[in-house]
């Protein structure tokens, strides 16, 4: 036993001092550094100035530093696109999932091929490709206009729509895999059970199908909301100024303003936001789903 566990302690040790040394040293000089003076031209001042969080929640000197609610509601809409993004990753993929389970074994296994293959394409080529689609005279007006349904080019380009259709668009591998991987996991004889007993088709879903899927549906949440708060790419490329999202104002302070202690402050209050915001999404969905097993 002893043995044992001095293997995987030597198995572990590896990964620990990698994320010990490259997550948990950065994440701690960003917290040290959103409590710091912004230096005059950059850099910090290693002084200690809570006003940093005083320009996001209120409590700004007025003198040097003033509180802007604009902050909280960029937070707030970067929230509520990524919770938009989730939403429609997983109608997209939530039936393609049951459909590849039934599939043959070799078909099965080039539908997931399909599915990462983005992944062997730089992300700002597919996303110049989406300005090319989404433009004024890009492929969607050019046949809407053709067909005859619309007389002017629809606006789409530098929208928060065309943000999140960007973002739905990278992120569905990742609502894909942990989905998959739930329904591919469903106790088949329980369904037929089910069934057998006289349960209608969406009782069957919602006692059955529904309880066993949720961790799935939980875990590709959590890898899509997370991103998708603190995306800049995608923001910046397809949304231009009316798709600004905390992200690309945390870039912003950090390349463009050189104010790394608020962008470190701003960093901080996103991971505490989204950490919280998840931590009770997937408590309260795994509750869920066992209440749901227990009826």
């Amino acid at each position: 036993m002893r043995r044992q566990r001095l293997f995987l302690l030597g198995l572990l040790s590896p990964v620990t001092l990698y994320l010990g040394v490259f997550f948990f040293g950065p994440l701690a000089i960003i917290a040290v550094f959103s409590v710091l003076e912004p230096g005059l031209y950059g850099g910090v001042e290693w002084n200690f100035y809570h006003w940093n969080y005083g320009r996001i929640f209120g409590w700004a000197d007025g003198v040097v530093e003033w509180y802007e609610p604009v902050y909280l509601k960029i937070l707030f809409r970067s929230m509520l696109m990524a919770a938009f993004t989730v939403i429609a990753c997983l109608i997209l993929v939530y039936p393609v999932t049951f459909w590849v389970s039934r599939l043959p074994q070799r078909a099965q296994l080039f539908f997931m091929f399909l599915i990462t293959l983005p992944f062997f394409t730089s992300l700002i080529i597919r996303l110049y490709a989406w300005l090319v689609i989404l433009k004024p005279s890009g492929l969607i007006n050019d046949v809407l206009l053709g067909i005859g349904l619309i007389e002017t080019p629809l606006d789409m380009l530098f929208t928060r729509f065309a943000v999140v259709l960007g973002m739905v668009y990278v992120m569905i591998p990742f609502m894909f895999l942990p989905v998959y991987s739930s329904v591919e996991r469903l106790d088949r004889t329980l369904i037929e059970a089910s069934g057998d007993l006289g349960a209608r088709g969406w009782q069957t879903f919602l006692k059955v199908i529904l309880p066993q899927t949720l961790p799935g549906i939980a875990g590709g949440s959590v890898l899509v909301f997370i991103p998708s708060v603190g995306n800049f790419i995608i923001p910046d490329v397809l949304g231009g100024a009316k798709g600004l999202m905390i992200g690309n104002l945390v870039e912003q302070q950090f390349l463009d303003a050189r104010n790394w202690p608020f962008g470190a402050a701003l960093s901080m209050v996103i991971m505490a936001v989204v950490l919280t915001v998840m931590l009770i999404y997937a408590t309260k969905i795994v509750r869920a789903g066992q209440r749901i097993g227990e009826v």
